[in-house]
């Protein structure tokens, strides 16, 4: 991946058809975008957490499997699933958005701090014992400072959880006819809110000391531990066997990231000395200010899944499992988009801690280009192969047929939201890296939540899950534009037009990509085999369609195919 800078050599920026990709081969200027070190290092970051991210969403599809085979689309799923929402929330809250917005650019501006303070003291012939420059350091004040407190508020909010299951689940789907297995799953998974808050708490410190391969195996640990469970504790605990694999596999998740997190931050504090008490305390504050917008925010997104159990609760068994399955398989795109704004997010950050706006959003506008190819890309193949999909990974023991045409069905208007999650996702980042409060995300996000709620109340006593599916498309794009919108005029100056002209071209391939799938799937009985004949189709059509609308994205792609083969001549 380069990382070349996308401006003119006379420093103009360039128009709303010009790439958002970088050059492939243009020289690098003094000062534009990242070293080529960087550079390197962060496509070798990308790749390898690429690897892993696939590997851990593979074993979730094997859970999900292996919870289908055993307990179909059945009142036992959708008790599981109910107390699924449980770790789902906490994911998004304390793993995937929420600890990182927050402590990913705090850890960034204590390193920057500790980086400074360094080269401030390069030269001076001052001798000061190694325990007074660790009391001083600005990483392990924030640890210090952050992480104590953190274990004893997870603590309490896990012990209420558990205690409070039953009204839990009442309130999260009060049409259960016997609510009895819920609470039971529920209290289970409780603990979650306690493993996935240390887990997210080592992901981000690792992310911002550049340390990417645990965080990103942390799924791959937790998943394992559910399957593990589930296959030696069905035939004897039911579903609850998938419950307490959650558990078990959160707590490898710790495991996972444990011994890394201590070689960067060791936890031993040393006794500050006479002058050390003189220093000034550098760590990044995290008060309620900073905290506030980024909770509200997180909580607003993951409420969109809690919307849709509660509509779906309504409707007759297996409905929650249609939909559960369905936003499983179709996000993987999304998952995949994000990978390269998961590691560049820390890049970000320290660029915003150094004031670095043009650095900044260079960055941001080549994550979005990125983001937005793979997933329409990802759009187009969950549009046209949706029931080849579904039979291939699921159909089998008691989730049957009828069962795979009404998950393909709501998986396909699922997908007409990927790029809306996508979005979302890569936007969301840039807004909370400076680490100053910043309530526009939660306002973006809360009035998704508001078309989501309304649009689902409109739409699922006539169309069902289906309804449910659209009413999640319709939300999440709203707070997709919003944010993009927002983003130029308050945090980084991109370019807005350009992005949106960009993505519209994407947009319009993977339609056409997604309709030559759709069209012909069908011919090919075997579903494997139709399977892998569209993952031959559909990136073809993506690309030729792509071309044929003057992506610049995609007409990027093949600068450097083109330079290869005119040299070999």
């Amino acid at each position: 991946m380069s990382d070349t800078g996308t401006e003119t050599e006379a420093g103009a920026r360039p128009g709303p058809g010009a790439s958002l990709l970088p050059a492939p081969a243009a020289p690098r200027e003094a000062g534009g975008g990242e070293p080529p070190r960087l550079g390197s290092f962060l496509a070798r970051a990308a790749a390898a957490t690429a690897v892993l991210t696939v590997l851990g969403a593979a074993l979730g599809l094997v859970r999900d499997q292996a919870i289908a085979r055993y307990f179909g689309a059945s009142d036992a799923s959708d008790a599981f699933l109910i107390a699924w929402t449980v770790p789902e929330m906490a994911a998004t809250l304390l793993i995937e958005d929420g600890m990182a917005l927050l402590l990913v650019p705090a850890f960034s501006l204590a390193l920057s701090r500790r980086g400074a303070a360094a080269g401030a003291g390069a030269g001076k012939e001052i001798t000061v014992g190694v325990g007074d420059a660790e009391a001083s350091d600005p990483v392990r004040e924030l640890v210090a400072a952050t992480l104590p407190r953190l274990f004893l508020l997870l603590s309490g909010g896990a012990a209420l959880l558990i205690a409070g299951a039953p009204w839990v689940v009442g309130v999260l789907a009060p049409g259960l006819a016997d609510p009895r297995l819920a609470v039971d799953c529920t209290r289970l998974t409780a603990v979650t809110v306690l493993t996935f808050g240390i887990t997210g708490y080592f992901s981000a410190a690792l992310r911002a000391h550049r340390s990417f391969l645990p965080p990103a195996g942390v799924y791959v640990a937790y998943n394992v531990g559910i399957i593990g469970t589930t296959l030696a504790l069905h035939a004897v605990w039911g579903v609850r066997a998938a419950a307490a694999g959650v558990a078990l596999g959160s707590v490898l998740m710790i495991l996972t990231q444990l011994p890394v997190f201590l070689r960067f931050v060791p936890l031993r504090r040393p006794r500050p000395r006479r002058f050390g008490r003189r220093a000034a305390r550098t760590a990044p504050p995290l008060g309620f200010a900073v905290l506030a917008p980024v909770i509200l925010f997180v909580v607003s997104r993951q409420s969109q899944v809690l919307v849709e159990r509660f509509l779906a609760s309504t409707l007759p068994a297996g409905a929650i499992s249609h939909l559960n399955y369905a936003q499983k398989v179709a996000q993987l795109p999304m998952v995949l988009s994000l990978m390269i704004c998961t590691v560049t997010f820390p890049v970000v950050a320290r660029a915003m801690a150094a004031g670095e706006r043009e650095k900044a959003r260079l960055r941001v506008e080549r994550d979005l280009a990125l983001a937005g190819t793979v997933v329409l890309l990802g759009t187009a193949v969950v549009l046209g192969y949706a029931p080849q999909i579904i039979e291939v990974l699921f159909q089998r023991g008691a989730f049957d047929a009828s069962d795979t045409g009404s998950t393909a069905q709501v998986m396909r208007v699922y997908a007409l939201g990927l790029l809306g999650h996508s979005l979302v996702g890569a936007l969301s980042r840039p807004f909370f890296s400076s680490g100053r409060p910043t309530w526009f995300p939660a306002f973006a996000m809360g009035t998704g939540l508001v078309v989501t709620t309304g649009a689902g109340y409109a739409l699922t006593y006539r169309f069902g899950v289906d309804g449910i599916a659209t009413a999640n498309a319709l939300g999440i794009s709203t707070t997709a534009l919003l944010l993009l919108m927002g983003l130029g005029t308050r945090v980084v100056p991109i370019r807005a037009r350009s992005v949106v002209l960009s993505l519209g071209r994407l947009a319009g391939a993977s339609l056409a990509a997604g309709a030559a799938g759709w069209a012909c799937a069908p011919l090919v009985p075997d579903p494997v085999l139709s399977l892998a004949a569209g993952c031959l189709l559909v990136p073809a059509v993506f690309l030729l369609t792509g071309l044929a609308l003057r992506s610049p994205e995609l007409t990027s792609l093949l600068v450097p195919i083109r330079r290869r083969f005119l040299d070999g001549r």
